[in-house]
């Protein structure tokens, strides 16, 4: 194990406070969240809740009605459901889990919190490098098969937005002793869906899959998610948990989102909408620029690259109040590497703009 600095993305508060501004003026493109508005749906919820002080009480103890919510839209029962305080939560009990088997591979670069949770429980982990040449829009298969007891895989895979066959997934899934799949960002991805693996912890004991509501619907502060996987290891990790794991306003909006089928068919179908429109449109506007390369996405995000660091056009955005995601701290990317997290049209013009500044 190597000791490193955690870092995220979404920083906005501490760039807003250092440089005196107002969270509207900054152009947060280093966190992958849906930038439209809250969904009126989800709004009138929490005003609802607030107005009824629902909060004055403590929370539903053991989550029934949200876990009830959530096995009826993905049609899984319920006890194979924990709701969690966002995929972080939910992330770092999984790696408790995981550390009961012998060794851990984490295909790099990859999300830092699975690291984080690993270095928690004292877990043994290794990283295995991920091919840096097949960047593509479409589904392909997992490039690798490491020789390991745990695997843990992102679907969509942050930061390089490929998105993994299922088919393939399968194959991994009958290999290994657990395997471990993040799909914190499958549902904004256009057809990501096809590719889950939620149906099929119903077949495998030795699956866990990790979702997050909040990026999807712009409520990344309610701090939702929650893990599918066999009702055993549910309740295992159920028992060592806080009491209270999800507070009383994330529980409402969870219940509302997925319980209002026609809302959520809406929204899924402009964000998907957005992604194809605005990837396409920007990923084609920088592609002029001839000193960055920038790579295929399937999602919402996509990595640039430079022969030469990126440091200073990373300081020079955020000097015109535009946040973009350093990659220094992904194993095996360096400062030559960034990623963009795609905004409304408005703002990636502005995005573009700039970036025509500096290199041109």
């Amino acid at each position: 194990m190597r000791n490193l600095e955690f870092k995220h993305g979404g920083n906005i508060y501490d760039f807003a406070e250092k440089y005196n501004l107002s969270l509207s003026e900054i152009i947060d493109a280093s966190a992958s969240i849906v930038p439209f508005s809250i969904p009126d749906f989800i709004k009138d919820e929490l005003c609802i809740q607030i107005k009824n002080e629902s909060f004055r009480y403590y929370p539903e103890r053991n989550l029934n009605q949200l876990k009830s919510t959530i096995g009826s839209f993905h049609n899984i029962d319920p006890s194979c459901i924990m709701p969690g305080n966002g995929a972080s939560e939910i992330i770092t009990w999984v790696g408790r889990e995981a550390a009961n088997y012998k060794v851990n591979c984490l295909p790099a670069p990859g999300f830092v919190d699975y690291e984080r949770s690993l270095n928690c429980w004292q877990a043994n982990y290794f990283f295995k490098k991920l091919p840096k040449n097949n960047f593509k829009k479409i589904k392909q298969p997992f490039p690798i098969q490491p020789k390991c007891d745990v695997l843990w895989i992102t679907n969509p895979h942050n930061p390089t937005g490929q998105l993994w066959d299922r088919k393939s997934l399968v194959e991994l899934i009958e290999n290994y002793k657990l395997v471990i799949c993040d799909e914190a960002f499958l549902s904004l991805t256009p057809n990501g869906e096809n590719e889950s693996l939620i149906p099929l912890t119903k077949k495998f004991n030795n699956l866990i899959v990790i979702r997050s509501l909040t990026k999807l619907f712009s409520i990344p502060g309610l701090r939702l998610g929650y893990m599918i996987s066999s009702s055993r290891l549910c309740q295992n990790l159920n028992n060592l948990r806080d009491p209270w794991p999800v507070n009383s306003l994330a529980i409402q909006a969870g219940i509302k989102l997925l319980s209002s089928e026609e809302e959520y068919k809406k929204w899924i179908m402009k964000v998907h909408t957005w992604i194809n429109i605005e990837k396409q449109w920007l990923t084609d506007e920088l592609k002029k620029i001839r000193k960055i390369k920038v790579h295929e996405s399937s999602t919402n995000f996509f990595l640039i690259e430079s022969k030469n660091s990126l440091i200073e056009v990373i300081n020079y955005l955020s000097r015109k109040k535009i946040l973009i995601r350093e990659c220094s701290s992904f194993r095996f990317l360096d400062d030559r590497w960034a990623r963009i997290s795609l905004q409304t049209h408005e703002k990636n013009q502005i995005i573009a703009l700039e970036l025509y500044k500096f290199f041109l």
